[in-house]
C-alpha cells in the first residue's frame, strides 16, 4: 500500500489531509513539526511527503532538503498559505515535486499526488528496468534471435552513448518502446530521467501544456504552475511514441525546442534551458504524412536523423518461439503455476499465426492460455479460437481479418475511398462493434478510427 507523511504543525490541517488521503485509500502518518517528521522518516519508508513550509524549528524548506538527502528519489509536495514565487523556486531547487498554495482545491490536489506517485512509480521501474538490461544473452532483456533483431542489438549498441535523435518505426506492438528503454538506460544518460509519452493518448488542446508546461492563469483551468514533462526529463530521454499523432501547432514548438534546447511553457515570457534526447515512434508511414502537409517535413528530419526498424512478427518468425516460453515463464510465476512447455501441435499453431497485434497478442495469447490451462502443457484448446481457425475470410471483399490489418497498416491513406470504408466495416463486424478491438485489428489509434467512422456515417 501506497504510504504518505503529512507534515503539519496545524492539527486542523492534519486531520483534514488524513481524510482526503485515506478516502483515495492511501496509508497516511502524520507529523506536527517537522523534527517529528525527520524522526518518521529514519526509521520509515514513504512514498510521498506533503508539508507545510511554515513550521517551528524545521521548517518546511528544511525538512525537504533533508529528506532528499536521506531518500533522494522520495517526492514532496509543500502546501503553504504564505506563498512567494522566491520560495516557489527555492523548494523546486532544493528537489520540492511540487509547490501548493492554500486555499487549495480538493480535486486538484487529489490529481498533484497521483501524479507525483506516478512519476515515483515509473522511476522505480526505470530502477529495476536498469537492474534487468544485460540479463538475456547481454542483449538487454529484449528477446529476439532473429537476424532483424541482432541489427535492432547492433544499433542500440552503436547510438546508446550518442545524444543524436532517433526514430523508431513499426507496427504497434513491435517493442519499440523497450528499444527505446534500452537505448536510454545502456547510455551516458542512464541516471537521468526516462518519460515516455503517448502523444495520441493526450487530448489535443492539451498536449502542449503536458509537454512544456504552463503558467498559472494561462487558460481556464490553469489553477497552478505546471511543469511540462520535457522539464521531468532534462538531462535524460523524452520517448514521444505515436508521434505522427502530435498537432501541427506543437510541432512547430517541438521544433524549436529542438533546434534553440529552449522550453517556454505557455503563458510565461521565460524561456528555460532543458537538455533531452528525443526517441520517437510511429507506426505511420511519416513520409506519407509530410507529402500530406500532416507532418513538417523540417521536423521529420530533426527527428529521423537515426532509424530503427522493428520488423513485425510475421517477418520474425525465428523469435516466435523463444517470445512464448518467456511469456510462459512469466505468466507461471504470476499465477503461481508449472507448467512446463507448449504442446507440438500448440507451438505449430503459434509458429504459423500472422500477428496482426505483433508481440503484444503473442503475450496476451500466453497469458491466457497460462490462466486457463489444466495440464502440464499448453494444449490448442487454450489458445483462442480463432486462432485454429485456417483460411476463413471476413466481409464481401474477399479479405482474411490479418489481410484487413496489414492493408490498413501503413498504406491506409493510399487506398481508394471506397475500400476503405469497407475495411472499416469488416473490422468493427469482427469485433462485434467493439471499437477498442478494432483499432488493434487495423493498427491504428482510436483518434483515427473515429474520424474515418464520421467521415464515411458508418454504423458501428
Amino acid at each position: 500500500m501506497i504510504t504518505i507523511l503529512v507534515v503539519d504543525d496545524d492539527k486542523s490541517m492534519r486531520e483534514f489531509l488524513e481524510l482526503i488521503l485515506k478516502r483515495e485509500r492511501y496509508n497516511v502518518t502524520c507529523a506536527r513539526d517537522g523534527a517529528d517528521a525527520l524522526l518518521l522518516l529514519k526509521d520509515n519508508i514513504f512514498d510521498l511527503i506533503i508539508t507545510d513550509l511554515m513550521m517551528p524549528a524545521i521548517n518546511g524548506l528544511e525538512l525537504l532538503k533533508k529528506a532528499k538527502e536521506l531518500y533522494p528519489g522520495i517526492k514532496v509536495i509543500v502546501i503553504t498559505a504564505f506563498g512567494t514565487i522566491e520560495t516557489a523556486i527555492e523548494a523546486i531547487k532544493l528537489g520540492a515535486y511540487d509547490y501548493i498554495t492554500k486555499p487549495f482545491n480538493n480535486d486538484d490536489l487529489r490529481l498533484r499526488i497521483r501524479r507525483a506517485l506516478e512519476i515515483q512509480r515509473m522511476e522505480q521501474e526505470n530502477i529495476l528496468l536498469k537492474q534487468k538490461l544485460g540479463i538475456t544473452d547481454g542483449k538487454w532483456d529484449i528477446i529476439g534471435v532473429s537476424s532483424a533483431m541482432q541489427d535492432v542489438f547492433n544499433l542500440i549498441e552503436r547510438v546508446k552513448d550518442t545524444r543524436t535523435n532517433v526514430l523508431l518505426y513499426g507496427e504497434s506492438g513491435t517493442g519499440k518502446e523497450l528499444v527505446a528503454r534500452a537505448i536510454h538506460y545502456q547510455g551516458t544518460r542512464k541516471d537521468k530521467p526516462f518519460i515516455p509519452i503517448n502523444c495520441g493518448a493526450i487530448p489535443e488542446n492539451l498536449v502542449e501544456s503536458e509537454l512544456f508546461g504552463h503558467k498559472r492563469g494561462a487558460f481556464t483551468g490553469a489553477v497552478e504552475n505546471k511543469k511540462g514533462l520535457f522539464l521531468e526529463a532534462d538531462g535524460g530521454t523524452v520517448f514521444l511514441d505515436e508521434v505522427g499523432e502530435l498537432p501541427l501547432q506543437t510541432q512547430v514548438k517541438l521544433l524549436r525546442v529542438i533546434q534553440d534546447k529552449k522550453i517556454k511553457p505557455i503563458g510565461d515570457n521565460a524561456e528555460y534551458p532543458v537538455d533531452v534526447r528525443i526517441i520517437s515512434a510511429t507506426n505511420k508511414n511519416l513520409r506519407e504524412l509530410v507529402k500530406e502537409a500532416k507532418f513538417r517535413e523540417d521536423l521529420f528530419y530533426r527527428l529521423n536523423v537515426i532509424q530503427i526498424e522493428m520488423k513485425p512478427l510475421r517477418e520474425r518468425k525465428d523469435d516466435i518461439v523463444p517470445l512464448a516460453r518467456h511469456f510462459l515463464d512469466r505468466y507461471n510465476r504470476e499465477f503461481s503455476k508449472s507448467i512446463r512447455d507448449f504442446s507440438k501441435e500448440t507451438m505449430d499453431i503459434l509458429k504459423s499465426h500472422f500477428y496482426p497485434g505483433n508481440i503484444r497478442e503473442l503475450e496476451n495469447i500466453v497469458e491466457r492460455a497460462v490462466a486457463i490451462e489444466a495440464t502440464p502443457v499448453i494444449l490448442p484448446e487454450s489458445l483462442p479460437a480463432d486462432l485454429v481457425r485456417t483460411g476463413e475470410e471476413s466481409g464481401r471483399h474477399g479479405y482474411t481479418l490479418d489481410d484487413i490489418a496489414v492493408r490498413f497498416n501503413g498504406v491506409i491513406d493510399n487506398l481508394l475511398n471506397t475500400i476503405e470504408k469497407g475495411l472499416i466495416e469488416d473490422a468493427l463486424q469482427a469485433c462485434s462493434g467493439d471499437r477498442t478491438k478494432a483499432c488493434t485489428l487495423l493498427g491504428i489509434p482510436m483518434r483515427s478510427l473515429r474520424y474515418r467512422i464520421k467521415k464515411y456515417d458508418i454504423s458501428d
